[in-house]
């Protein structure tokens, strides 16, 4: 029994070497050299994508500071800063030093202690006229008709080029 147990394993041994297929060296090499340049390329690609994703952290980090600084700017305009700049300048160093600070809070506090920096909310801005505007007075309405009535009734064409400059000068 034990000649045939000894028997079959030499058997499987050489099915074994057998069934190994032997490559021949050169294009063992070339499957070597090939996979280093594989690993090569992954440690490059890594560190690439490590300086991405900190570059990525870096942009999404200055993009909510502009975020929080253009709300900011928008509330200041709205409590009726007069000196941007500088309102926002004060209003980030005291959020600084308080990171639990409440930009609306901050705001108010500014009004209290600087108040040229906002203008009186009592004013109420108005448009002025601008220059092609003239205006309107009831002698000038009387200068206009009397001249339309001349050129009217005399037909010339005078009175008629008269009355036109002064309507297009008035109206």
């Amino acid at each position: 029994m034990e000649t045939q147990e000894i028997l079959s394993q030499e058997s499987v041994e050489t099915d074994q070497s057998e069934s190994v297929k032997l490559v021949p060296v050169a294009e063992s090499i070339r499957y070597r050299k090939r996979a280093q340049s594989a690993e090569k390329k992954i440690e490059t690609l890594t560190e690439q994508l490590a300086q991405a994703q900190e570059r990525t952290a870096e942009l999404s980090g200055q993009l909510s500071d502009i975020q929080a600084e253009q709300k900011l700017v928008h509330k200041l305009i709205s409590a009726g800063a007069v000196d941007i700049e500088s309102a926002v300048l004060l209003a980030k160093a005291r959020m600084k030093d308080d990171v639990d600070a409440d930009p609306d809070d901050v705001i108010e506090q500014l009004k209290k202690e600087k108040q040229f920096l906002f203008g009186g909310t009592d004013e109420i801005a108005t448009a002025a006229k601008t220059a092609g505007a003239k205006e309107r007075s009831t002698n000038v309405h009387t200068v206009l008709e009397r001249a339309a009535k001349k050129a009217a009734t005399t037909g010339n064409r005078t009175d008629l080029h008269e009355y036109l400059k002064l309507r297009r000068n008035y109206l």
